[in-house]
């Protein structure tokens, strides 16, 4: 690549870029993310890829390693698709969660791009990835890369041994439970590659133990259900659940533990797919802060490097027009609307702390006393930064004047009444009730199903069962509940019981059976 002609003074002059403007222009972004930010960021490796790379990158999870599943094919032809006929774009970087930190920028980008994504990415996304706490307790930057390699060897050496077929059925059932395949409260043990490998070793020698004693130690006592009394068969009931830790809400780990009819490989699949979905849970409690962080920081570096004279008014207008689409927030009745864009959302409340910081009214003394006016903006946001997640955040830090801004107030839609009703508006108590309403929509255990193992027939035909307990009356979508109930009955090998149960009342509401009939036909 020809070495771009560059003013004096500048960085870069022009759209075009090579090797050595790109290393000056990521030193001087990285003077301003350490020295003057004070951002902590894992070391660094920039990766140019071309366009169908990036596409590659999109349709198997956004990792550099992964093993092959039909599903990341699919996806990557309906975007390559998408994308040659000018439906979509692609997104301008990838960024893995790693040490070193990789981000993926396309050699399509112009230098201007380039220095854009790279403060994105590569100080923005970085610095939340390596400092907030759910990525410190929940995922293990230092050896992701190594477990993927693992993880890809070992599903490959299982697609020779026992069958493409066999592996792609083991693998359709865990990508489906995926999201319900997660420990939410208690924190699991991280993958360790050493670790892993002895269990590869160990498991190939021997059957898996836990199930063989599971299974062989029933109680085989001629004594039915029907023949206790409710104390013995509460009794024995609490008995059950103590021996196979229930609840248990991480369902794929409980499969992986539990299920009779799984061979060793297929276990060790369950837990490659649960690991992997554990490394991503955290990113969809922080979608907001994390693209948050990442535009602030990559908004004031760019503004800084334009203030010290080493980017020119082309580049700076080319940035200003690509962040503007990034933060757009549409409005409610534009058919591009899907709620607030945690883009937009994200950057108005990190613009709003900084500015709450530095100027802060009357009104801001008022709601945020500890950080109004203590012109250390950078240091209030490192702190949010390490030790909030969204529905946290959004409840601490949401002001009335983004509120305003953004237009926001509450709709009250129940059921039971014909009418809407405005439930907040523009006031002191309204703000507060927003404020708490946008958080909850952040929740998780609000957004997806709250689904557990609660008890299983040892002694009869080994039903399953499986709760959902509902919250605000919000049921499971029938069609979705039981292609999920086939997916964990395939792997249970016996009939699963998904019963609704009130979160109020405790009351059973109704049940869904399958039974391995079902699961036949299906």
């Amino acid at each position: 690549m020809t070495a771009p002609k560059t003013k004096p003074g500048l960085l870069f002059d022009g759209a075009d870029w090579d090797f050595n403007s790109l290393k000056a222009t990521y030193d001087a972004i990285e003077d301003i993310a350490i020295n003057e930010m004070g951002l902590d960021v894992y070391p660094n490796q920039i990766e140019v890829i071309t366009s169908e790379q990036m596409l590659d990158a999109y349709s198997s999870i956004g990792m550099p390693l992964m093993y092959h599943h039909w599903s990341f094919g699919k996806r990557f032809v309906r975007d390559d698709a998408m994308y040659r006929k000018g439906y979509q774009g692609l997104a301008y970087e990838i960024v893995i969660n790693s040490n070193p930190c990789i981000s993926y920028v396309m050699e399509e980008n112009t230098i201007g791009m380039q220095t854009l994504v790279m403060a994105h990415a590569a100080f923005g996304h970085n610095h939340f990835f390596k400092n907030n706490y759910l990525f410190k307790q929940w995922t293990d930057a230092e050896g992701i890369l190594d477990y993927l390699q693992f993880a890809k060897r070992y599903i490959a050496k299982c697609e020779d041994r026992f069958g493409f077929d066999a592996v792609e059925r083991i693998l359709d059932a865990a990508h489906a439970l995926m999201d319900h395949g997660v420990n939410r409260y208690s924190h699991p043990e991280k993958p360790n590659l050493a670790v892993e490998l002895e269990r590869e070793r160990e498991r190939a020698k021997y059957e898996d133990e836990t199930y063989n004693d599971l299974w062989r130690t029933l109680p085989q006592s001629d004594d039915g259900p029907e023949d206790l009394d409710d104390q013995n068969r509460r009794q024995r009931q609490e008995q059950r659940r103590a021996q196979f830790g229930l609840p248990e809400e991480n369902l794929l780990y409980f499969l992986e533990k539990n299920a009779p009819a799984l061979q060793a490989w297929e276990r060790e699949i369950l837990r490659i797919v649960r690991n992997i979905g554990q490394y991503f849970y955290p990113q969809k409690q922080t979608k907001v802060m994390n693209e948050g962080c990442a535009c602030y920081v990559h908004y004031h570096i760019m503004n800084r490097l334009y203030d010290k004279g080493l980017i020119s008014e082309g580049a700076i207008m080319e940035f200003i027009d690509s962040h503007s689409k990034v933060v757009f927030q549409p409005e409610y009745d534009d058919r591009r609307y899907s709620g607030f864009n945690p883009y937009a959302l994200g950057f108005a409340m990190m613009q709003d702390i900084h500015r709450i910081c530095v100027l802060p009214t009357e009104e801001d003394k008022k709601w945020f006393p500890d950080i109004a006016g203590n012109n250390d903006p950078f240091a209030t946001l490192r702190e949010a930064w390490a030790h909030y997640r969204d529905e946290s955040f959004i409840l601490q830090f949401l002001s009335p004047k983004v509120m305003r801004d953004m237009r926001m107030f509450m709709i009250d839609d129940r059921s039971s009444s014909p009418h809407l009703e405005v439930g907040a508006i523009h006031d002191d108590n309204g703000y507060r009730n927003v404020r708490r309403a946008l958080a909850r929509m952040h929740d998780l255990s609000v957004r997806e199903p709250d689904l557990q193992v609660v008890d299983v027939d040892l002694r009869g035909n080994r039903q399953l069962y499986i709760a959902h307990t509902q919250h605000d009356g919000i049921r499971l979508d029938k069609a979705e509940a039981e292609l999920t109930l086939g997916y964990i009955g395939q792997l249970w090998g016996y009939g699963v019981t998904l019963q609704a149960i009130d979160n109020d009342t405790g009351e059973i509401l109704s049940e869904t059976h399958y039974t391995p009939e079902d699961l036949v036909s299906a």
